[in-house]
């Protein structure tokens, strides 16, 4: 859940919570001092009042009813404080991955064999340590006895971690004989709906605490007989320079 829904779901909890109490402040009768008879908003700013413990002592309980009701409210008040800061807590605490996957792969050759490549780029200022990346196939297929299933078969990579990833990795499945996707073409992908899974999990150097990103390509987002476009160059004084427009961007072999 993003920030924007999460701060509305806390907002909108806490005005039906308080709205509740409200009414049944007002289903005692006259049970508050000094509030006015059959008056919602009075009801409600006291709610708002004990279950944040303020107590301004203009409005206090005069029944036993009332006094229930602000005991009751007052444990909810404490549990709802304790689980807010805690989500809130969490929230901030936890480090986001940040890793930006290029938008399509391609399969094009590397040392005379054809290979899948797709880039990872990680977008924070600090580095992920112990990298490790996971890439599968799943692909629509029919068994002996004619039933449908969705298999899953890992990919070998030639290079599945980094010991300190802080800007770019081209990762890359040679296509030999060993590979599932061996002999595939663009249209037998397509026809068994194949997907290309890429899981990428690390530590955030500054906090120690795993961080995790996930990446799917369908069988349209790899594209064949296609390279990357060069993204490193190098500045005046000599000093390599990544250059992050064009990231997403292939060419024709």
């Amino acid at each position: 859940m993003n920030w924007f829904k999460f701060i509305g779901l806390t907002v909108i909890s806490y005005v039906i919570t308080n709205t509740i109490f409200a009414l049944l402040y007002m289903a005692g009768g006259d049970s508050i001092k000094n509030a006015r008879p059959g008056s919602f908003l009075d009801a409600f700013a006291f709610s708002v009042q004990t279950m944040a413990t303020i107590g301004y002592g203009a409005m206090y309980p005069q029944t036993d009813y009332a006094n229930l009701l602000v005991a009751l409210e007052a444990l909810v008040g404490l549990v709802g404080v304790a689980m807010g800061t805690g989500l809130m807590f969490a929230r901030f605490s936890r480090p986001t991955a940040r890793v930006l996957f290029s938008r399509v792969g391609v399969i094009t050759p590397f040392n005379g064999t054809p290979t899948l490549m797709f880039r990872v780029a990680n977008e924070r200022r600090n580095q992920i340590l112990e990298a490790q990346i996971g890439v599968s196939l799943l692909r629509d297929e029919i068994t002996a006895e004619g039933e449908y299933t969705r298999r899953f078969y890992d990919l070998k990579l030639l290079r599945n971690q980094s010991r300190s990833f802080a800007l770019t990795w081209t990762v890359m499945h040679p296509v030999d004989e060993s590979s599932p996707l061996y002999g595939e073409t663009p249209e037998s992908m397509a026809q068994a709906q194949a997907d290309i899974a890429v899981t990428l999990t690390g530590l955030d150097e500054t906090v120690s605490q795993t961080v995790h990103a996930r990446h799917y390509y369908l069988a349209e987002e790899i594209l064949w007989d296609k390279r990357f476009v060069d993204i490193i160059a190098r500045k005046p004084d000599g000093r390599r320079m990544i250059d992050y427009t064009c990231f997403h961007d292939v060419m024709d072999i």
